[in-house]
Order: C-alpha cells, then sequence, then structure tokens
C-alpha cells in the first residue's frame, strides 16, 4: 500500500526541511540529500563527489518503514540488504525519527 496523497506532501515538506537544514549552505553544490518513496518505504541517500574526478556516488543512508502506524529505521550493509536498527524505537512521528539517526549514537548511518 501506498501513502495518500496528503500524507506523502507532508513527507515530503518534513523531508525538504530536513534536507534543508542537513547540508551547510557552502556545501549544497557538492552534496545532495535524496529520497525514494516505495509503497509506505522511504529510503534516504547522499549523493556526493566520487574519488574520481567527474563522477558522483549515491550512498544510501537510511531506510524508514511505516509498520503498524510506527516508523522503523533500517540501515543498509555492504551486500545491499537492509536491516532493522534496534537501537532505535519505532515510533509514530516521522521527524522525531528522521532527526534520530543524527544523534551521535546512530552517526554510523551517515558516511
Amino acid at each position: 500500500m501506498a501513502f495518500d496523497a496528503f500524507t506523502k506532501k507532508r513527507l515530503k515538506k518534513i523531508l525538504n526541511n530536513y534536507i534543508e537544514q542537513k547540508i551547510p549552505e557552502h556545501l549544497k553544490t557538492e552534496y545532495k540529500i535524496l529520497y525514494k518513496f516505495r509503497g509506505e518505504t522511504i529510503t534516504l541517500s547522499q549523493d556526493r563527489p566520487s574519488y574520481r574526478p567527474g563522477h558522483r556516488v549515491e550512498l544510501s543512508v537510511a531506510q524508514f518503514r511505516y509498520v503498524y502506524s510506527k516508523w522503523e529505521v533500517y540501515w543498509k550493509d555492504s551486500r545491499d540488504k537492509w536491516h532493522f536498527v534496534e537501537d532505535i524505537k519505532p515510533i509514530d512521528d516521522f521527524a522525531k525519527q528522521l532527526n534520530t539517526i543524527d544523534r551521535n549514537e546512530y552517526g554510523y548511518l551517515w558516511m
């Protein structure tokens, strides 16, 4: 099942505000935070310069899944498999859950 139009618009607004605050102004041309919706899942990734000049790379950061009216957080391993982050309790507030991944103890989600 997918989010209805109103919910998706609200989630996009939350994500866009998060992205606007996350990347410092002087780095916004180089680094980008992207998100993709698939059903009731939102995948957050970062687009950044590659070690090869002129190339870019997209790295998955976290995945948020709406399960039983709560947002769960997942991390991606080197084999492209997603795993539930057991340290982050599922909650019903997406904005709070999105900000949770910035806390120091979950810094491993960001490259």
